[in-house]
């Protein structure tokens, strides 16, 4: 019987996270040979008999907690505890890297300096192993529309690929800072192969990041809108004036990215 543990009893009463995050330790991937402990935030009204939309994010161990962070939290818990107020509740998944694994799960192609290649074995696990976990044990609200996946800088770059490879599990997708220069910017090639816009994209990039990602970020919203996306409709691409490649600059984006990816609406701006 899958056991779900309340955060403090899997890591101890010393933590950050408020709010409901369970825990499912040391879970299987038999498509990548190795476990690990899955970390899932429910929304305030989790138990109250509705559904939500649920959001598949990377790097887990920085999401909620800063004793397990790398270099701090986003935040994600205490940001959507405050948007439940306005309507907007979401159930995310946080799937923690496995450490030196991290480059090769999270990169869709090999590159010639830096190895990798896993990303689409990793994202089987995610479609195969969590997805049905989480949707048997949660009220998830089911369907491509629902589901979205999202993370930054290799988690970013996953994100985007996994969202353009597989349009029939997910509908949307928050890709910050991403690792876009990996493997010779080949996510291009996948774009440039891209037959029609599908789902919504949230994409961003801080101004204070290395010149060259920045650069990569403006071919890339080039390419998106000659594939079809429209800026404000299904597609919010936003350059954070200073932002760093940091969890903090990060997690104070992810409130505007969920309010675009879960209520759209014509015409928001752009900064």
């Amino acid at each position: 019987m899958t056991q779900w543990l309340d955060y403090a009893n899997a890591y101890g009463p010393t933590h950050t996270v408020s709010g409901t995050v369970k825990v499912l330790r040391q879970v299987a991937s038999p498509q990548l040979d190795n476990r690990r402990d899955l970390l899932v935030y429910l929304p305030p009204a989790w138990d109250r008999g509705a559904d939500f939309p649920v959001v598949y994010m990377h790097d887990g161990q920085n999401l909620f907690d800063r004793s397990t962070s790398y270099a701090g939290e986003w935040e994600v818990d205490k940001t959507l505890d405050a948007a439940a107020g306005g309507g907007l509740e979401v159930i995310v998944v946080g799937i923690p890297n496995m450490g030196p694994a991290r480059l090769d799960e999270y990169s869709p192609f090999p590159d010639p300096r830096h190895g990798g290649g896993r990303g689409d074995a990793y994202l089987d696990f995610i479609v195969e192993t969590v997805k049905p976990l989480v949707e048997r044990d949660f009220p998830v609200r089911v369907g491509v529309e629902n589901t979205g996946i999202g993370g930054s800088s290799m988690g970013g770059l996953i994100s985007l690929y996994g969202f353009l490879q597989r349009p029939a599990t997910f509908g949307f997708a928050c890709a910050m800072s991403p690792s876009l220069w990996f493997g010779g910017r080949a996510i291009f090639e996948q774009i440039a192969d891209l037959e029609a816009p599908h789902g919504r994209l949230y994409i961003d990039i801080g101004t204070g990041e290395n010149p060259a990602a920045v650069t990569d970020a403006r071919r890339l919203l080039e390419a998106l809108v000659r594939k079809g996306y429209r800026r404000g409709h299904d597609l919010r691409f936003v350059f954070d004036r200073g932002g760093r490649h940091h969890e903090e600059d990060w997690g104070k984006r992810l409130g505007v990215a969920l309010e675009f990816l879960l209520r759209p609406r014509s015409g928001q701006a752009n900064r």
